[in-house]
Parts: C-alpha cells; structure tokens; sequence
C-alpha cells in the first residue's frame, strides 16, 4: 500500500529506533531478571524499591554508553567476534558507571551481588539477540535454487575470509563441506566449524565421498608450481576450481565473494604484485604532457591506462592503427574522464607527422612502444622491419631532441640479447642508438624485458583460438621455453623504471624464471576443462626461422647494477659514439632505398655483431651471390675469433 512505503531517511531512522528500544528492553530485563535470580524468583517487597530505583538507571546510563560506543547502529545481521568483544567492553563500562551512580545516590541496602548477575545477564543478552538476528537473517535470506557442496582449497587466512563471508552472504549458494590443504599438520583439524578434509593428492577420494561440485582456491600469492599442482589436482577430481582475486584485485573491491573467478593462466605463473614507488612516478607525471607511440598495442595502450592512473594533464597516444586508437581513446574517456587523452594518427617512419604532433602538443616524456615484433614475420620482411623498428626509432628520438622534452623511454625485448632473427637485431639497434644520442638535455633509455601474456600475437591469444577450435595446439618445438610476464605488471615496471633513468640506461625487468611453452599450453588445455592429448592434441611443428630454444636478458660482457627496486636492474654493455652510429644509419637508410638486402643484413651485422643471422635468411639472401656470402661468413668468423 502506498502509505507504507518509506524514504531512506525515514527506513533508516526507523531501523534505529527499533534498534535502541530493543536495547533499552534488554537492559531492563537483565535488572528485572538479576533481581529474580538473586532472591530465587520471590522478591521480597522491602528490595522493590532498589529494583524501581536500578533499573532506570541501567537503561540511561547503558543507553548513553552503547551510544558512545556505536553499539546501537550496525546491521546486527552481521555481528561478528570482533562485535562481541566489543559489546563485552560496552557492558563493562555501563555496569561500572551504573554501579558509581548507585553506591552514591540509592538507598542503603543495595545487594551488591546485584551488580555482577546484571553485567552477566546483560551481557548474555545483548550477544544473544544479536546472533538470533542474524540466524534470522540467514533462513529469511536462504538461496531458492539447491546449494552448491564445495571445498575451499587453503585453509590459511584467506580461505577463513572466504568462508566467513560465504556464510554472510547465503544467496551466493555455496555449502562449505570442508578445507583441502597441503599442510599434513592441518589435517582433521575443524576451523570455525569446518573440517579440513585431507591434502589436494586425496582431492579425488574427498569429492567422490562428499560429492563436492566445485573447488575454490584460497591461496593468496601462491607460487605458480603450487598453482600447477592445485590445478592438476582439481582436474583428476574432475572438479571446476576458480581462486580468489590478488591483493591488487581485492583493494579494487573488497567483497571477496564477489571477485572469485575462473583460474586464468597468469596465476599459474605466481608472480607477485608489483610495488611501486607512486610518489616518484606521480612526481614525473604531475601537470606533464606524455606521448606513447604504439598506444593502440598491447603495450602501449596498458602504459596509457597505468599513466592515466597518476593524473598528467594531457597523454598523446601516436599510433598507425586507426581502429584499436579509436577503441583506447573511448575505453580512456569511460575510466579515466579527468585525464585529457588525445589519439593521434601517424607512424615514427613519418617525421614529418611526429614534428607536427610534437609542436601541436609539446610532449615532457615520452614512451616509445611502437614496433614490428613478430619474429617469423619480420624475417620475411627485413626492410619493414628496419625503417619501422630502426629508423622509426631514429626519427622519434631527433624528434624528441628538437621538441624539448625531458624524458625518451623505448620498450626494448629479451630478443635483442645475441640476436639470431631480424627483429631482434634490430631492437638491439634502437637500443645502441637510443644510447648514442644522449644530448645533455634529453634523458634517453630503453627497457628491456620478455613476452607478455595475452598481447596481440602472443602465444596465449593463440592457443585459446587452437583451443575453441577443437585443436590442435600447435608448438614449434618440446623444449622451447620463454620469460613471461601479465601486462600491467610490464607497464608498470616500465613506469618505475623510468623515474630512475638519469640517460643512457638499459632497465631490464625481473622476469623470473623461463616457463616452457608445452606447460603454458597443456595449462591452458586443462584450464578449459579438457584433457591434453585426449581432447586437444599437442601437435611440435619445428622451429621457426630465427627462433632460439630459450631467450636471454642480459649477455656476458654486460655487467649488472641494482636497483632500490628489486625487480628492475641496469646493464651497462657495448656502446657506439654518436659520430659512428649517425654513420652507420645513413647507411642502413641508404640500403633500404636501394632495396639492397645483403648490404642491409652485413650492416646491421656491424652495428650488431652479436647478431648471428639465421640459415633461411643467409639461403634467400645469398643463394645467387657466392662473394657476398663468403664476405659475411669470413666477417662472422672474425668476430668470433676476436
């Protein structure tokens, strides 16, 4: 009926009132009953008047201290041990100040064991009718569809979270029938009520016996070889397992139920949260303008929403990619609508475009993140690969010279590391160039770190395709294995990183250790619920042209600095003056104009002598021209002997 229905205000101070006429019922019963108690339910009529004295004074002064104290507002429903204890104090205090009002003004007499059966009756009560609340609460609130019998996984601190708030949230439709842990110490243990049934080697025994449906992992930063097992040992059970969220993910949102979700392949590689300095990465882009070149791409457009985060006054986002730049500019004006994002059409080969957007915008940092990085690809493509991942690179840093700005940072890879393909070569390039034109005025850097989970083109993406399409996954080879690390933690790194840079670093990140590829495959075959070999086939193709088994991070005449960050360090290697570096670019500039491959790649090899070209590119190369082929082997061979 409409003359029911109540505003907020009126909802919520109904909800009080009932709450403090409710208390102030209780402290009159607990008097009233401590009387009773105290003289066997026969009161004398001579005590009557200590009772009608007492008792008011019980109310007030319980009343006021409850108040103080904010144990007359909160959702009873919710009370907890801390609530309790809370509530025990709250009682205390009352009786002492009640007990000082009565010594001084009641009437002599007064049965001092009065006082101690009021404190415990009072107490008993008050805890009482709030767990009959919330008992209440939790039968009205009972799930309509039949609960889901589950275990949590981890019997540790976060999955004695999980549980208490599964039982205050009973819509969610879990029954917790018991813990799965790994500690043997923990077994047979009760933990709030609950068993802890066995350890993850007899998870199948324990489904089968309790008839468990679903798993949840309540493991907080676990180490991605304890994921792996958890994970296996859930499949053989033949149960869905899910994890709760890292401690990144719950201070975005604290409702733990609320962020439990499907195991996704970045936990299995255990890696930690990243802590930043966030003062010093405020400091660099405070009121500043920052341009990311490549904004549209994995990298670059992670690096936009981690710089948005810090509040600059204008990000420029420079990109070839006229689709994805349109996607990141709309998802920045949804998430971040304080930050000033301006997408910028233009490839680095083009510097005419970049001198244009730099006077329009006058960019104080930038990051360089555009490139060509697709190894197979970029073999085939050697002239594309030099002009955008080289001369590209070139161009943006005279660009950034002539413009002013203050800080130049360039996304390097681990594949620039004794290069055996194209792209790395030429990584390896940008970065020796980068190094060479330290101005005095702009601060240039590179970072170099691994592959990243889930970017375009990356293995992840891929094998989840080859996964929906029935299979097989195909991997070039059984014991290739490679760095990884997610996303945002590359962006953030890159970020932090940048605020040490004084010129002329060369940051590379902690990628951990090299996971192999056939795990992160057969991984992802039993995330989705399928058996490897079985329901999806692992099919080994071969290596690709310019791939190595394993990559590197740093070479063996670099030598290492730390950092006060213990994920991000310095390597200082082989360096080129400025004067033999702008020679070496006219002629790989030349080369390119000319079309001329095999000068290219002998070029490039002076610039990088480290670089070892791979067989199918020296074959295409040099199958018609024997003395070019015999120069770079004898070029190669004096290097090595050198």
């Amino acid at each position: 009926m409409p003359w029911l229905k109540l505003s907020k205000t009126q909802s919520y101070l109904l909800r009080r009132g009932t709450i403090c006429v409710s208390q102030c019922l209780l402290f009159a019963m607990a008097g009233v009953m401590a009387f009773l108690l105290r003289f066997d339910f026969n009161l004398p009529s001579r005590y009557l008047v200590y009772l009608l004295f007492s008792v008011p004074v019980w109310v007030l002064v319980k009343g006021v201290v409850f108040h103080l104290l904010a144990l007359d507002r909160g959702g009873w429903r919710y009370v907890s041990v801390p609530d309790i204890v809370r509530l025990a104090i709250g009682n205390i205090l009352g009786s002492i100040l009640a007990l000082l009002f009565i010594v001084f003004l009641a009437p002599a007499g007064f049965p001092r064991s009065i006082y101690v059966l009021d404190l415990l009756l009072c107490s008993m009560m008050t805890a009482a009718a709030r767990l009959v609340a919330r008992l209440l609460a939790k039968s009205v609130l009972r799930p309509v569809t039949v609960p889901k019998r589950i275990a949590i996984y981890g019997a540790g601190k976060a999955g004695v979270t999980l549980l208490s708030e599964i039982r205050q949230n009973p819509l969610l439709g879990y029954i917790v029938c018991g813990f799965i842990d790994d500690d043997p110490r923990k077994a047979g243990q009760f933990i709030q009520g609950v068993p802890v049934l066995g350890m993850g080697a007899d998870l199948t025994r324990i489904a089968s016996k309790r008839a468990l449906e679903e798993v949840l992992i309540a493991i907080r930063s676990a180490p991605g070889s304890c994921m792996t097992s958890v994970l296996q040992s859930c499949h053989e059970a033949g149960l869905r397992c899910r994890t709760i969220p890292s401690l990144a993910e719950i201070i975005e949102n604290r409702a733990l139920t609320q962020q439990v979700r499907d195991v996704a392949v970045e936990d299995l590689l255990g890696r930690a949260p990243v802590l930043l300095d966030g003062q010093a990465i405020r400091a660099t882009f405070g009121d500043q303008v920052v341009m990311v070149t490549g904004a549209a791409g994995s990298i670059g457009s992670e690096l936009c929403r981690q710089i948005a985060r810090f509040g600059p006054r204008m990000i420029v986002g420079y990109e070839v990619a006229e689709t994805p730049l349109f996607e990141i500019d709309q998802e920045l004006r949804r998430t971040f609508p304080e930050v000033v994002f301006c997408p910028e059409i233009g490839s680095v080969q083009n510097r005419h475009r970049l001198d244009e957007v730099m006077r329009r915008h006058r960019p104080t940092v930038i990051y360089h993140a555009a490139a060509y990085k697709h190894v197979p690809l970029m073999e085939a493509h050697l002239f594309e690969a030099v002009e955008n991942n080289v001369l590209g690179t070139y161009n943006i840093t005279q660009a950034a010279a002539q413009h002013g700005v203050r800080s130049f940072v360039m996304i390097s890879s681990d594949k620039a590391v004794r290069p055996t393909n194209v792209m790395g070569a030429t990584k390896r390039a940008a970065e020796l160039l980068v190094n060479a034109f330290q101005n005095g005025g702009t601060r240039y850097a590179s970072v170099r770190f691994g592959n990243v989970l889930g970017s375009n083109g990356s293995v992840v993406p891929i094998f989840k395709k080859q996964i929906a399409s029935g299979g097989p996954i195909t991997i070039t080879h059984p014991e290739m294995k490679r760095y990884f690390m997610t996303i945002p933690e590359a962006a953030q790194l890159v970020l932090q990183a940048s605020t040490m840079s004084k010129g002329g670093e060369i940051f590379v990140l902690d990628m951990g250790k090299q996971v192999r590829i056939v795990d992160l495959a057969t991984n992802l075959i039993l995330l989705s619920g399928l058996r490897p070999q079985e329901d999806i086939r692992l099919q080994f193709t071969g290596i690709r042209p310019g791939e190595k088994l394993y990559e590197e991070l740093s070479c063996s005449d670099e030598s290492t600095i730390p950092t006060f960050h213990d994920k991000i360090q310095i390597y200082s290697g082989p360096v080129l003056a400025e004067d033999e570096t702008r020679r070496r670019l006219n002629a790989i500039r030349e080369y390119c104009a000319e079309r001329n491959a095999q000068k290219l790649v002998l070029e490039l090899k002076k610039m990088v002598p480290e670089y070892n070209p791979s067989g199918e590119i020296l074959s295409y190369l040099f199958s018609s021209d024997q003395d070019s082929e015999k120069s770079l082997v004898s070029m190669m061979t004096d290097e090595v002997t050198a």
